[in-house]
């Protein structure tokens, strides 16, 4: 059974890779994601009704985030960064009501916005893997076959639905705030499947200058979803 789904493997890391720096080695991807197929097989329930093709590809993107969070190569300046642009972004459209440009951003960060687009680039893979551990769940227990049938069967309770109903209207709704050209990488990028660098074909831009753009539409929708997150408590507590 691994060797007949070893395929899987490949293909989700190469899904992977395709959206990280290149810092990241492939083949890196490629053995945390051969683990997760083996466990896949090694804990699979074929009573579970659920197909082990599925399980095994839940189990192997788990594994490979995993390991990606593990390396932490990120440091504590990279952090802060991604830290200051979020609390600039929403201190601008807290005023205006509206998107916060490049220009905005870079001027209250009091930087260059060619400085304000390098430290996009530099935290490019620090966003993808911060928003993705953002939106999951709080435990992030990928290895849980209760919560994976939980996920996949709709074994879910009441809450469970509403909370996840909500998480996709915020999305909606933070994804409409964009700009028109912000938009268009999310579909392009998210949809259509697109790399950085085709994306840049359609759009006639720099491979490098997308990977700021998505940048900045990622650390945007954080804003936006821990915002909405955080008034819904502070509602709930009063």
């Amino acid at each position: 059974m691994i060797v007949e789904y070893a395929f899987l493997v490949r293909q989700i890391a190469s899904r992977f890779a395709r959206r990280l720096p290149s810092s990241v080695l492939f083949d890196e991807l490629v053995s945390a994601g051969s683990l997760g197929l083996i466990d896949a097989v090694d804990k699979f329930d074929s009573g579970k009704h659920v197909s082990l093709k599925t399980y095994a590809q839940y189990r192997i993107k788990g594994a490979i985030l995993d390991e990606l969070r593990s390396m932490d190569t990120y440091s504590r300046s990279m952090r802060k960064k991604i830290q200051d642009i979020s609390r600039a972004v929403k201190a601008i459209e807290d005023k205006k009501k509206g998107p916060a440009s490049d220009n905005e951003v870079a001027k209250l960060l009091e930087v260059p916005l060619e400085s304000y687009y390098d430290m996009l680039t530099d935290i490019h893979g620090a966003a993808i893997l911060s928003l993705d551990a953002f939106i999951r769940t709080g435990d992030n227990d990928t290895s849980s076959m209760t919560r994976f049938q939980a996920g996949i069967k709709g074994e879910h309770t009441p809450a469970d639905l509403l909370d996840r109903e909500e998480l996709k209207g915020v999305l909606a709704r933070a994804v409409t705030t964009l700009t028109e050209k912000e938009q268009l990488v999310v579909s392009l990028y998210y949809y259509e499947e697109l790399t950085l660098k085709e994306i840049g074909e359609v759009l006639t831009l720099t491979e490098s200058r997308i990977c700021q753009i998505h940048t900045a539409i990622l650390i945007k929708l954080k804003v936006k979803i821990k915002d909405y997150y955080g008034s819904s408590t502070s509602v709930e507590g009063s």
